[in-house]
């Protein structure tokens, strides 16, 4: 197991295990959640592991941080909402698929958002998207993806979308390659212009080339 496989599986394992105990000790909406330090000598991790599956649950609304006070679990409706989220995505190995679809659900709903709307279409970051591009021939695929579920506006999807894309991982933070750069080219423009069909099918280019299909 190479060293970031291993560390995703320790992410994972965290998380698992912080949901048992918040469902064992009957921890309810708005208590106290125990501290980092406590955390990481029940779980047996290092504290930085422990930060950085807080700080996840923390997005997707599951705890809440309340400066000078500490970690509290959020409302039942969102508890509720990541319940269901956590559980389909710690299944394993059979779920990546489906993880990928669902992600790439909120990125098309993005795409057509902007592309029908006037107001977003023509954003200084498409523009500069594009240059960069045509002068570097390459950008972080992330990058790119995270700034249309941003400008979409759609809060509720950008927290379930950041989540995804952890599982996604290397394959999606990671530079476009020569082939990809017309596609990425071809979709940002066809927004600017509002052509939500060209769009669209330009992403559903890009998506097949990355997956190498």
């Amino acid at each position: 197991m190479d060293k970031k496989t291993e560390q995703k599986k320790v992410f994972l394992d965290i998380v698992q295990q912080l949901r048992q105990l918040i469902k064992i000790e009957k921890i309810q909406a708005g208590e106290k959640l125990p501290s980092e330090r406590v955390l990481s000598e029940r779980l047996g991790v290092g504290r930085s592991s422990v930060r950085e599956a807080l700080r996840s649950l923390e997005l997707l609304g599951l705890i809440e941080t309340r400066h000078g006070e500490g970690m509290f679990l959020a409302s039942t409706q969102k508890h509720q909402l990541v319940e269901i989220l956590s559980m389909f995505i710690l299944e394993g190995e059979k779920s990546k698929k489906d993880v990928e679809l669902t992600r790439q659900i909120h990125e098309k709903e993005a795409i057509r958002v902007i592309s029908c709307t006037e107001t977003l279409r023509p954003l200084p970051v498409w523009g500069s998207f594009f240059v960069k591009l045509e002068i570097e021939s390459t950008i972080n695929c992330r990058d790119v993806l995270r700034e249309i579920i941003i400008t979409s506006g759609n809060r509720l999807s950008l927290k379930v979308w950041f989540q995804l894309a952890v599982y996604t991982g290397d394959r999606l933070n990671r530079n476009s390659t020569e082939e990809e750069k017309l596609i990425i080219q071809t979709m940002l423009k066809s927004m600017q212009l509002g052509y939500e069909k060209e769009a669209l099918k330009a992403y559903e280019q890009w998506m097949n080339a990355e997956q190498g299909i």
